[in-house]
């Protein structure tokens, strides 16, 4: 643990330093956006501030999202609740604009054939040499699906909920349980993250996708479009 995570005791902060990593900004750029300091930056990431709201107005521009997604009032909320945007443009994504947008780790969603039926359930994956590792209970949905060698779909996405803009990715293959303990053991210590759910899911599952496929929606004037690097009128 790093000196700022141990120092980290508002959510505020927490949620200011995931945003700003999310669209790739120091504490430099953020602070020449808000009008304000890197040092007051790092205040706010790491400690218990209490910012004015004309400086949470103005911090939330910068990190092109919402005071209420900052301060964890929408944090309850379904995502998605807004209009569309003004003229929304979907796009097809190739398979290496997918996986790059997985990045390396997260938290997605996977859909399995149950004994009763279809299951949809969140969880968290590694990305690993084109594989993905799911670590889960030895009873659950997705490891009796691996035990078979059945065929699965994962799902990512994102969603800009002050652009209304946002993208999917889908993969689709079989599953298979690692059953060597020592390869087992190996892949959970190259995951950086434990499962959310909690411990008891030791059980590695890997899914090896023969369809990568994803889309993306854009709103002209908004960050990631070609009139609207920073998503501000001029």
């Amino acid at each position: 643990m790093n000196t700022a995570d141990g120092h980290h005791r508002s959510d505020l902060g927490r949620r200011v330093a995931t945003r700003r990593r999310q669209l790739g900004l120091s504490r430099e750029d953020v602070a020449a956006r808000a009008g304000s300091t890197p040092g007051y930056i790092a205040y706010v990431e790491e400690r218990l501030p209490a910012p004015g709201i004309e400086f949470l107005v103005r911090l939330a521009n910068a990190l092109e999202t919402t005071v209420q997604d900052l301060t964890g009032l929408t944090a309850g909320s379904p995502q998605g609740e807004g209009p569309a945007g003004n003229r929304p443009r979907p796009e097809a994504l190739d398979e290496k604009e997918c996986w790059a947008l997985l990045d390396d780790h997260g938290v997605g969603r996977v859909a399995v054939e149950a004994a009763d039926g279809l299951d949809v359930f969140p969880v968290n994956y590694q990305i690993l040499d084109g594989k993905v590792l799911f670590t889960t209970t030895s009873t659950s949905a997705l490891a009796l699906a691996a035990a078979a060698g059945a065929e699965i779909a994962f799902e990512e996405d994102h969603l800009d909920e002050a652009f209304r803009q946002g993208w999917s990715v889908l993969l689709v293959g079989p599953v298979r349980t690692v059953s060597d303990p020592v390869e087992a053991q190996a892949l959970r210590d190259a995951a950086h993250s434990q499962p959310w759910a909690g411990d008891g899911r030791d059980t590695a599952v890997l899914l090896s996708p023969h369809r990568v496929t994803g889309r993306r929606i854009l709103v002209p004037g908004a960050p990631g479009t070609a009139d609207g690097s920073d998503g501000r009128e001029p």
